[in-house]
């Protein structure tokens, strides 16, 4: 357990000075379990159809293939802590009844991403990942066993908060036009999602839409397109499908298209995808 424990997972804090001036943050997909933390700045979060405005202290539970970004609403300082885990991590720790991963797994994908906790909750939180942070910084014996129980703690935490209903509805920030498309979008990888089929089907100029998605998300619609035809290949590889199959059902029709949208988002050939799943 341990060594699963030290190699995937990470925690780090950093800080971003005028991010409006030096940063643009693409969507992101990744296959591990992420939690984020804001520490200052002014950020909006998108997560699949969902954006998110946040503040100081808030606490965000992102699961493998949720697809999500960050958009800055002011030239504040943007301090944050990542973590990151993968899942066999989080089953390991569990037990029936005592389901580490419950925070993650029993919500819609894509919603109740934003903890609703009080003031003295995220204050201990805060201070369970600056622990975890010094721990994985500053490596001494016994600080694996430390880590593992620190995070251990935090987890508990999370998911008690996440298990009163009263405070797991997050507020989020919603286009009330964009709802449905994206929503159309999700159910339709595989067909034609051209800003034309788009306009004539919700009766809405493609310039519009294209407008209240960059106000919303901060990226174009087609990257969001491509990155959710990305994750739907994903799934079908893991499954067994061919690369070439798993292109076509997720709805790229030229492979070698498929094949550059892929390395770029995970930085692998749908074939090296595969095979370092599969370690």
């Amino acid at each position: 357990m341990l060594s699963v424990f030290t190699s995937g997972f990470h925690c780090i804090k950093s800080k971003t000075k005028k991010p409006l001036d030096s940063v643009k943050f693409d969507f992101h997909l990744h296959d591990d379990y992420e939690i984020f933390i804001l520490l200052s700045g002014g950020v909006r979060y998108f997560i699949e159809k969902t954006s998110y405005e946040l503040v100081p202290g808030d606490i965000l539970l992102i699961r493998p293939g949720e697809i999500h970004k960050a958009a800055f609403t002011s030239n504040e300082t943007y301090e944050r802590i990542v973590c990151n885990f993968p899942g066999e991590l989080i089953n390991m720790l569990s037990e029936e009844g005592h389901i580490l991963s419950e925070c993650y797994t029993n919500r819609p994908h894509g919603e109740k991403n934003r903890l609703g906790s009080t003031d003295d909750e995220k204050n201990e939180l805060l201070a369970l990942f600056e622990k975890m942070i010094m721990l994985k910084t500053y490596p001494q014996l016994w600080n694996p066993q430390l880590l593992l129980s620190v995070f251990i703690e935090a987890m508990v935490k999370i998911n008690r908060i996440f298990s009163d209903e009263t405070r797991c509805a997050p507020t989020h920030l919603q286009h009330r036009r964009l709802k449905p498309i994206l929503e159309y979008i999700d159910s339709n990888l595989n067909m034609d999602l051209s800003l034309k089929t788009l306009q004539r089907k919700f009766f809405i100029s493609g310039s519009y839409l294209c407008q209240i998605f960059k106000q919303t998300t901060g990226s174009t619609l087609h990257e969001y397109i491509v990155y959710k035809r990305i994750s739907k290949a994903k799934q079908f590889l893991m499954s067994g499908e061919s690369a070439s199959n798993a292109a076509y059902k997720s709805g790229f029709s030229d492979y070698s298209n498929f094949v550059r949208a892929f390395r770029k988002v995970t930085g692998y050939s749908p074939r090296e995808y595969i095979k370092q799943a599969l370690l």
